[in-house]
């Protein structure tokens, strides 16, 4: 039977709500070869692959560092922003310029310290040598927060190379993650240059740049390389992750409706669905505490095309979801014996899959098919 064939008949067991309940395999490791990369890191956050290979990463505390295709580290770079660095908040999410080989811009996505608290905030810049020029803050959430907690703070680019921003509800706020007037619990769209596009969907509101709304801490995006649709996942509460495919103008429910609880064991909401809220495509209950999202693609691990990568922070995990026409299949756990939080994932240019590892000295991970 065919790999597609046995997913079709997989994805005919679905639940009375119409989410697919997935099965679970915890994966031997010995079909890959992990190798460390780097090490060292001060809580590695994000990364981003520059053209020639090297890799661009992000450390909370507040660096930014260039890790070559061999594995050499070098010093952070120069001129970067101050950051508010206590919790959740730092120097966190990293994309290059889809232009970049011919204009060396990067975009970084951090908190920013304010009058009164801090802001997830997305600035450009150019790389020169080893530092950063004409840095310049192109986007700044408002209102500015007095806490530490869900910046998302998540960034991709689009095929029209618009750049997604995830923007969580900063915590206490979670209600105003159902009013699209203002940016908590937001995913925002906007052009390089921090404009707003014209066919954004709220371009007469407050917040003109956001995209979509009713989230909670959105922790990983990513464009679909066939479809070019918009994925995202996020962080829910105790129960209640979520992977969505994004709709302009949409709302995704939070916290009016949840598969989650509150940490604490209260009931957020009595309600799971409701009219003109969209349902995931996927939620974990109870949660992984996912974190990083991306798509393989490439020649590396063939078996793997099209399925989704996730990385979870709770059981210290790389996860692989089965995708077939758009729908949720098995889903399989890797890495689980190396007891490491599970920051960002990404696919290098030859198909290799690299994998952060959230820690006071974290790790770059190389995962490449077993000899």
């Amino acid at each position: 039977m065919t790999r597609t064939a046995t997913k079709l008949l997989t994805l005919c067991s679905l639940t009375l709500a119409g989410l697919y309940q997935p099965v679970l395999s915890q994966e031997n490791d010995s079909l890959f070869t992990t190798t460390t990369l780097a090490e060292g890191l001060a809580h590695p956050w994000g990364m981003a692959f520059m053209p020639n290979g090297d890799m661009l990463v992000t450390e909370r505390p507040g660096g930014i560092r260039i890790l070559s295709a061999d594995g050499v580290l070098s010093d952070r770079l120069a001129n970067v922003p101050e950051v508010v660095a206590n919790n959740q908040g730092g120097m966190l999410d990293i994309a290059v310029d889809p232009d970049f080989a011919s204009n060396n811009t990067l975009y970084f996505c951090f908190s920013q310290p304010g009058d009164g608290g801090s802001s997830s905030s997305v600035a450009k810049a150019t790389l020169t040598d080893n530092a950063l020029a004409d840095v310049e803050v192109i986007f700044t959430a408002s209102p500015l927060i007095d806490n530490g907690f869900h910046f998302g703070c998540r960034l991709a680019f689009d095929q029209n190379e618009a750049l997604f921003v995830t923007l969580g509800d900063r915590y206490k706020y979670m209600k105003e993650a159902q009013n699209p007037g203002n940016h908590f619990g937001t995913i925002v769209r906007i052009n390089k240059d921090g404009s707003v596009p014209e066919d954004n969907p709220f371009t007469d509101g407050t917040a003109p740049e956001v995209y979509s709304y009713g989230h909670r801490n959105v922790q990983g995006i990513t464009m679909h390389p066939e479809t070019g649709a918009m994925w995202a996942m996020e962080h829910g509460p105790k129960g209640g992750d979520e992977v969505n495919i994004l709709k302009k103008g949409a709302n995704y429910g939070w916290p009016t409706i949840t598969y989650g609880i509150d940490y604490s064991g209260e009931v957020i909401s009595d309600k799971t669905h409701m009219k003109d809220m969209e349902q995931p495509w996927l939620y974990w209950d109870p949660s992984i505490a996912p974190s990083g999202m991306t798509f393989y693609y490439g020649d590396m691990f063939p078996q793997w095309q099209g399925d989704l990568l996730v990385g979870s922070l709770k059981f210290t995990h790389l996860r692989r979801i089965e995708v077939a026409d758009d729908a949720p299949g098995n889903q399989h756990e890797y890495l689980r014996d190396s007891s490491a939080r599970i920051r960002d994932v990404e696919v290098g240019p030859k198909g290799a899959i690299y994998v952060l590892t959230d820690a006071p000295e974290g790790k770059v991970l190389k995962l490449t098919p077993a000899q």
